[in-house]
């Protein structure tokens, strides 16, 4: 899941499309269900998704370039979560690395199209929704990847969805985020919604995590775009 972008006027999914969208599931009270209508009227044509991106995301190819894996994970028993995974190419490249990968959209009609686009896919994709997910997964996995979708979601539900992201998070293990942040604290008209200063401090001023790694990256959009790895006290 991540940011829309401006698209042109043409397509169904422009952002006047997107907010209407937005403005329905806000009214709602039900704030990510603003996707799958997203994805079900793009017909199977990923054009039509505005943050879909010829592969992996680069904020995680940065990553993965930049650290030393195999140093920091059980390779090939690392269990991943990738959170929001629309299309799956970054679930599909975490993978690629030897990591176990769950992945899993509110999109019933994402994670169908992961399936179809990856029939041969070792990656567990599933539909879940980040604001209630499974307690199974509290604390169980190695790697949690978080790509842009916090800003995806409403201010009003800011801070359940950061708490969400961490919950899966292992002791010993990493979260990676990657996001837009904004200066200051003031609501954005979103979506994105990127995210404050005060928001980023919650990651380890509220949890158990020390920030381990950051980049900050070349943004179209104009707000910062960083990418930032976590690390969970205790160990696996």
């Amino acid at each position: 899941m991540t940011e829309p972008t401006n698209s042109t006027a043409s397509t169904p999914n422009n952002r006047d499309d997107i907010r209407a969208l937005r403005d329905r599931a806000l009214a709602d009270n039900r704030p990510a269900d603003w996707f799958d209508p997203l994805y079900v009227a793009a017909d199977g044509d990923q054009n039509q998704i505005p943050w879909a991106l010829e592969g992996a995301h680069p904020a995680l190819k940065s990553w993965i370039s930049e650290r030393s894996l195999t140093d920091i994970f059980q390779i090939p028993k690392a269990k991943a979560l990738v959170i929001g995974c629309g299309l799956g190419d970054d679930a599909e490249a975490i993978a690629q690395i030897g990591f176990q990968v769950t992945a899993f959209d509110v999109s019933p009609c994402a994670v169908g199209w992961c399936q179809e686009r990856f029939e041969r896919s070792q990656v567990n994709y599933c539909t879940a929704n980040l604001l209630n997910l499974d307690p199974h997964w509290y604390g169980r996995f190695d790697l949690v990847f978080e790509c842009r979708t916090l800003q995806a979601l409403p201010l009003s539900v800011r801070d359940r969805a950061i708490d969400a992201v961490v919950a899966p998070v292992a002791p010993g293990g990493r979260l990676v985020v990657v996001t837009h942040t904004r200066p200051t604290e003031a609501e954005p008209d979103g979506p994105p919604w990127p995210l404050s200063p005060a928001e980023l401090d919650r990651f380890t001023q509220q949890h158990p995590l020390e920030l381990a790694w950051e980049r900050e990256l070349a943004s179209p959009e104009g707000s910062p775009r960083r990418c930032l790895e976590f690390v969970r006290s205790g160990s696996s």
